[in-house]
C-alpha cells in the first residue's frame, strides 16, 4: 500500500485491507513514527523511502527489498503515486492496472481522447505547455473556458475564464503548472459517479450532488460547500449520468477498486463528462457515502480488491451531506455561533461535527477542501436533508481574528 499515512483517509483503507485478510506492507516517505496509529497498527511492515520523486529508483529499491516475499498486489489511492503503483505491478509481475491503463486516469487530455473515441460527450478541449498555446486554445474553443492542470486533482489551480482580458489576468498564476488543459465551460449542475469494482463488475455505485459546483465554491470564500450523497442514484433525471459512468469505465478498461467521476447535467438535460480518477473521492466524502448506507466502504473496497466480492450487502437508507465551513476573518478561531441551536433542532440527523477549536489558526480555504471543519447530516427524505444541510451552511458561523 503506497502512502499508507497520507492523505488523511489512507489509514482507514489500510485497516480495511487488514480486515479483509491481507498482510499489508506500507511504502511511504514518512518516518514510521510519523504514521497515524491506525496505519501503523494495521501494517505488517513498513518500507520508508526518501521521497516519491524517483519512480524508477523506487522500483529498483522495492525489487531488492521484496526478495523472496510473494507480493500479490500493489495499491495506491493517492493521485501522485498511481503511476508508481503501476510501474511496481509491472516490475513485480502482479495483476492490476498497467502504466498504459493508468495514464488516462492521470492525464486529462489522454483521458478525453479515449472517451472521444468511444463517442462519450466530453467538453471541447486542448492541451498545451505554453502561454501562447493557452491563448490559441481559447480562440479555437471559444469563451467561456476552463483552464486547469493536466494532472491535477479536484479544482486546485482551476479557473473559469470568460473573455480575453480575464485570461490575461489568470495566465500569471499558472507559471507553476507544467501542462494545462483548456476546455469548454459546461454550464449546469455538477454531480459525481463513484464506484467500487471487482473483476470488471460494479459492486457499489454512488451519485453525489455538489451544491454549488466546486468551481464556484473555490471562487467565493463566504460559501459553505455541500456534497450531498443521494439515497437513490437511479432517479430518472440522473439516468444519463449513470449510463455515461458505466460507459466511461468500459472505455478506460477499469476492473478493480475505487473510481471517482465528475460530470455535468446542463439545464436542457444534456450530460457531459468532466473527469475521472482511479481513486475514492476526497474531502471525507467516503464518510458521507458510508452514512447513506451504514456500512464501511473502506473495508468494502478492500474486500473488492482482495477477495473480489463484498462480504455483506450495502443497502442505501439515507441521503447524507457534508457541509464544509469557512471562518470569517483571518488568524485564530475566536467564536463559533449557532451550533448549539442547530444541534437542538436537528441533532438526530447530525452524524459528525468536526470544527476547528477556539484558538486554532484557521486554514487557507484555497488550499484545502476541508476548510475550517465540517458538519455531516443525513435524512431519509431528500428535501429534509437539503433543508438541514442548508441551515448548517447559513446559520452556523465561525469567526477568526
Amino acid at each position: 500500500m503506497i502512502s499508507p499515512g497520507y492523505p488523511a483517509e489512507m489509514p482507514f483503507f489500510v485497516r480495511g485491507l487488514a480486515a479483509a485478510g491481507a498482510r499489508v506492507i506500507g511504502l511511504g516517505d514518512q518516518p514510521v513514527d510519523a504514521l497515524p496509529h491506525l496505519a501503523r497498527d494495521n501494517l505488517a511492515a513498513y518500507w520508508q523511502i526518501p521521497s516519491f520523486g524517483d519512480e524508477h529508483g523506487i522500483v529498483d529499491d522495492i525489487i531488492r527489498r521484496a526478495g523472496d516475499i510473494d507480493i500479490d498486489g500493489v495499491e495506491s489511492l493517492w493521485e501522485p503515486t498511481m503511476v508508481l503503483a503501476a510501474r511496481l505491478r509491472e516490475a513485480l509481475g502482479v495483476a492490476g492496472m498497467t502504466v498504459e491503463q493508468t495514464i488516462p486516469f492521470r492525464d486529462k487530455e489522454a483521458m478525453k481522447r479515449v472517451l472521444d473515441d468511444a463517442d462519450i460527450r466530453t467538453p471541447r478541449h486542448r492541451s498545451t505547455t505554453t502561454i501562447a498555446g493557452v491563448r490559441e486554445a481559447a480562440v479555437a474553443i471559444g469563451f467561456p473556458i476552463i483552464v486547469k492542470p493536466i494532472a491535477g486533482a479536484g479544482s486546485s489551480d482551476t479557473y473559469r475564464v470568460d473573455d480575453q482580458a480575464a485570461l490575461e489576468e489568470v495566465l500569471p498564476r499558472l507559471g507553476n503548472v507544467p501542462e494545462l488543459s483548456v476546455e469548454e465551460f459546461v454550464d449546469g449542475e455538477e454531480f459525481t459517479f463513484d464506484t467500487i469494482c471487482a473483476n470488471g463488475a460494479v459492486l457499489y455505485e454512488n451519485i453525489s450532488w455538489y451544491r454549488p459546483r466546486p468551481l464556484i465554491a473555490r471562487s467565493l470564500e463566504w460559501i459553505s460547500p455541500i456534497t450531498l450523497a443521494l439515497r437513490d442514484p437511479t432517479v430518472d433525471h440522473l439516468a444519463g449520468g449513470r449510463a455515461m459512468g458505466h460507459a466511461v469505465l468500459d472505455a478506460l478498461r477499469f476492473r478493480d477498486g475505487f473510481t471517482h467521476m465528475e460530470w455535468y447535467r446542463t439545464f436542457d438535460g444534456e450530460v457531459v463528462f468532466g473527469e475521472i480518477g482511479a481513486r475514492p473521492p476526497g474531502a471525507r466524502t467516503v464518510d458521507v457515502m458510508n452514512y447513506t448506507c451504514d456500512t464501511d466502504l473502506y473495508t468494502r473496497w478492500a474486500e473488492a480488491v482482495v477477495l473480489g466480492h463484498f462480504t455483506q450487502p450495502v443497502v442505501r437508507s439515507y441521503n447524507a451531506a457534508a457541509v464544509m465551513k469557512r471562518a470569517q476573518g483571518q488568524g485564530p478561531i475566536r467564536a463559533i455561533e449557532g451550533l448549539g441551536r442547530l444541534l437542538s433542532e436537528f441533532g438526530d440527523s447530525v452524524t459528525s461535527v468536526d470544527l476547528l477549536p477556539i484558538g486554532a489558526h484557521r486554514r487557507d480555504w484555497r488550499q484545502t477542501l476541508l476548510s475550517d471543519g465540517w458538519v455531516m447530516v443525513r435524512h431519509p427524505e431528500l428535501a429534509s436533508c437539503i433543508e438541514i444541510a442548508d441551515r448548517f451552511a447559513s446559520d452556523l458561523q465561525i469567526y477568526a481574528g
